[in-house]
């Protein structure tokens, strides 16, 4: 049986939400009648042709917004376009993120700004343009994605993990500051999704092992989950659905783990 979370007619802004796990999110959030703007980077006739094909599925307006996550001011215009679409703004989900992997002495210092921007900055750039609406309306929700990368490390990953437990402090402290005006800020901690770009790694890393596919999940890509099992888009997504709903109304500061058991070993 469906469940209803009661949230038909809000409206939610969903960051890097054109591929993967932004994608998914939107497209469970307009599955719960909520009009959502889409955000990201890709191909402009895949874009529209995924916008097109979530709003027919679905009973709601599904917009897009090709702010890139870098640049504040395009951020702004991002939560202003989707209150000037829809008159209200009532979830925030800061998702948008990229990676690079390289020993901490080599890494390029292009790559260590392009990755604290995306995943960290953003989302301090979307938070602060959409608390003052949200404070006007009385009630909020900002969910933030993390990782497991944001609550333990992995060689080779600093950047990436120094912007993941960013996202992760700078959650808390907002919950904290905005406990009292009806806004929650939780972060979603995600271990191994097995999104397009992890399923070209395990092609990649299969060649390079001289192991088959099966072999390269288990034993390198899931080596930290203990269920060998890939996180689910629908695990998040029934995560999202929840803090976003009035049934997670306490939950705030919370740095929520979704990961196979990763982080409890």
């Amino acid at each position: 049986m469906a469940v209803d979370y009661k949230l038909e007619g809000q409206v939610a802004v969903i960051t890097g939400s054109t591929s993967g796990i932004g994608q998914a999110l939107a497209a469970a959030l307009a599955g719960q009648g909520v009009n959502v703007v889409l955000n990201g980077f890709g191909d402009p006739a895949k874009i529209e042709a995924d916008r097109a094909a979530m709003q027919a599925k679905t009973n709601a307006a599904v917009r897009y917004h090709g702010a890139d996550m870098s640049k504040p001011a395009e951020i702004a215009d991002l939560i202003a376009y989707a209150v000037k679409e829809f008159g209200r703004l009532d979830i925030l989900v800061n998702n948008a993120g990229i990676q690079h992997v390289a020993p901490v002495d080599e890494f390029p210092d292009e790559k260590w700004d392009a990755l604290i921007a995306v995943i960290l900055s953003s989302t301090f750039h979307a938070t602060k343009a959409a608390v003052p609406i949200m404070k006007g309306q009385g009630r909020g929700r900002i969910v933030n994605i993390a990782s497991a990368h944001g609550l333990v490390a992995s060689a080779f990953k600093a950047p990436y993990c120094a912007a993941k437990f960013g996202v992760v402090g700078f959650t808390k402290s907002c919950a904290v500051e905005l406990a009292r005006t009806g806004i929650t800020v939780n972060a979603i901690c995600p271990g191994y999704v097995k999104t397009p770009l992890i399923e070209g790694q395990i092609g990649d890393q299969a060649k390079a092992r001289g192991i088959t596919p099966e072999r390269v999940v288990e034993e390198v890509i899931l080596a930290a989950q203990p269920t060998k099992k890939f996180v689910e888009y629908d695990n998040l997504a029934g995560m999202l659905l929840y803090l976003v709903s009035d049934m997670g109304s306490a939950a705030t500061g919370a740095a929520l783990s979704v990961d196979g058991g990763w982080t409890a070993t």
